[in-house]
């Protein structure tokens, strides 16, 4: 399937920043690119991978992993290896030309490269929690819901990027990203998967909550006469330029929005949609409430 993800304008500058210029070059090729680096970097630095693996709190799997090409670095990953590495910058420079994370659609790639940079996050979610915050036997049983059903190397890919891109949530990022999700309790009432993994979501979703001081979760209750989410799904992220971009996500397709205009109309409807959701305390004891009665 093609790259359907669409770029509109240009955030009123003209300019579409470096990480979303030009065609998509070979996963393989970039992953193995960066990969060298890392480890030409730390045989400089005269580090076996295991050494290198206990500096930067990963296991020498994931370290020959990564040099191998097989891993898309995580964002911790990379911070970690920098400060172990001499902070040349070389490796943040590179890790934002990487072509794609295996598993992820291709539409939602460029999105992804953008959320590794954000420094605040916003979702408002009407289908499925949202990926940040699934547990593995939760997306699992999305995946397997939609047709056509995934082979098993497919299905396999999917979870691990996705569990993958919940490193995002650290507060270990330089500097971290502020989070704020807005989610249907009817999302949940639905019990994706059944009662013994919407038990392990609600589960995860309070420890989510009670360890990170950087996301806000807030439910929308079933009854909101007026509801400013009506057209669907919405992301917004901010970039450490503090530019701010949207994306929009169809049936098999996704677009990416920089147009100055058309961003502030969604910032009104996340506003909005702020104002109509339950608090982030009541959410959580509605949660907690959720999770009593199965």
């Amino acid at each position: 399937m093609a790259d359907s993800t669409v770029v509109t304008g240009a955030g009123g500058t003209g300019e579409v920043p470096a990480v979303l210029r030009g065609g998509e070059p070979e996963a393989s090729d970039s992953l193995r690119t960066f990969g060298a680096v890392v480890q030409a970097l730390r045989e400089h630095a005269g580090m076996s991978r295991e050494e290198f693996g206990e500096r930067v709190s990963f296991s020498k799997h994931t370290v020959a992993s990564v040099e191998l090409g097989r891993r898309m670095p995580d964002p911790a990953f990379v911070e970690q290896a920098e400060e172990v590495l001499g902070n040349t910058g070389a490796l943040r420079k590179a890790v934002r030309h990487l072509a794609r994370q295996p598993g992820l659609a291709a539409w939602f790639r460029q999105w992804a490269r953008l959320e590794a940079l954000a420094i605040s996050l916003y979702t408002y979610e009407c289908r499925v929690v949202p990926g940040l915050l699934q547990t593995e036997a939760y997306a699992r049983a999305v995946s397997l819901s939609v047709p056509p059903i995934p082979d098993e190397g497919e299905l396999n890919a999917r979870i691990a990027a996705r569990l993958t891109r919940q490193e995002l949530l650290s507060t270990r990022r330089k500097p971290p990203c502020a989070f704020s999700f807005i989610i249907e309790q009817a999302v949940l009432e639905r019990h994706t998967g059944g009662e013994e993994v919407t038990r392990e979501l609600l589960d995860h979703l309070l420890n989510v909550i009670g360890r990170h001081w950087n996301i806000e979760v807030q439910l929308m209750p079933l009854r909101q006469p007026v509801h400013a989410g009506l057209d669907g799904p919405l992301r917004l992220l901010e970039t450490p330029e503090n530019q701010w971009f949207a994306y929009s996500e169809g049936q098999e397709n996704g677009r990416l929005i920089s147009d100055r205009k058309e961003i502030s109309l969604l910032h009104q409807r996340y506003a909005k949609l702020r104002s109509q959701a339950l608090t982030p305390e009541d959410s959580r004891g509605l949660l907690e409430r959720m999770r009593g009665a199965l």
